[in-house]
């Protein structure tokens, strides 16, 4: 973990109630699937918001207002200075076995899926992503993830775009040897039982501290008692207890 001053560069709505925040500064390369912890002026806790995109000296943030916190994020504009966490998480591992990767995403849950596209397709592994939304109105970077991915599906719970229902629904349409999902409980927990070979799972989760200390975001795997912000939030599938 390391603390960083960091200026905003651009904070803009890129979907209903979604918005993307880059930051710059003296920021390391991030692990995809790792988060960032954001402080927000007259909130006692930080927000835990997962890397979208990272490079050095610059981080991407992509966040959905759900609450007092995020929706004062909103206000941040450029040059002001946000205090942040980073190098906080477990994230994503490129198994050597991957050849033909699937993607799902749930909602703000597919934010982070952006940069492991990225570097999939840089070794040279196929991708496809599976994204499922409420609505058109909340879907984000479909043109970013057309440019990364070879094959791109989309659910809407509304059928305002792509198919009607649910991600678990599109996945006959697929080909893969291994998975990478990241999304609401109940998505995860049904992808657990619908997938058939390896993955991995990105968890959402309520955090104190972000990084092992208060143990408020513990659950129990297979090998005894993780933290979901400190061990995870990326778990492999076999390790998780549904």
């Amino acid at each position: 973990m390391i603390k960083r001053n960091l200026v905003v560069m651009r904070n803009e709505e890129v979907a209903s109630k979604i918005f993307r925040l880059e930051l710059a500064g003296e920021i390391p390369q991030l692990v995809a699937g790792s988060f960032v912890e954001v402080e927000v002026k007259g909130q006692y806790l930080r927000r835990p918001i997962s890397v979208c995109e990272s490079m050095p000296g610059k981080v991407t943030l992509v966040y959905k207002v759900v609450g007092k916190g995020t929706a004062q994020m909103t206000k941040l504009v450029a040059n002001d200075v946000v205090n942040c966490l980073l190098q906080l998480g477990n994230g994503f591992h490129i198994s050597d076995s991957c050849r033909k990767a699937l993607l799902i995403g749930g909602g703000i849950g597919t934010a982070p899926l952006y940069q492991l596209a990225v570097e999939l397709r840089a070794k040279g592994i196929g991708t496809t992503l599976v994204a499922g939304f409420a609505s058109q109105s909340e879907i984000f970077y479909q043109k970013e993830f057309a440019k990364v991915c070879d094959k791109t599906l989309y659910a809407t719970m509304d059928g305002s775009f792509g198919h009607k229902g649910l991600v678990t629904e599109l996945l006959p349409e697929c080909d893969y040897d291994y998975f990478y999902a990241c999304g609401p409980t109940p998505m995860l927990k049904a992808l657990n039982a619908a997938v058939t070979t390896e993955g991995e799972l990105s968890l959402e989760e309520r955090m104190g501290c972000g990084f092992g200390i208060c143990m408020g975001c513990s659950l129990m795997t297979t090998h005894g008692a993780k933290r979901i912000c400190k061990d995870g939030p990326v778990f492999r599938k076999e390790e998780l207890i549904w």
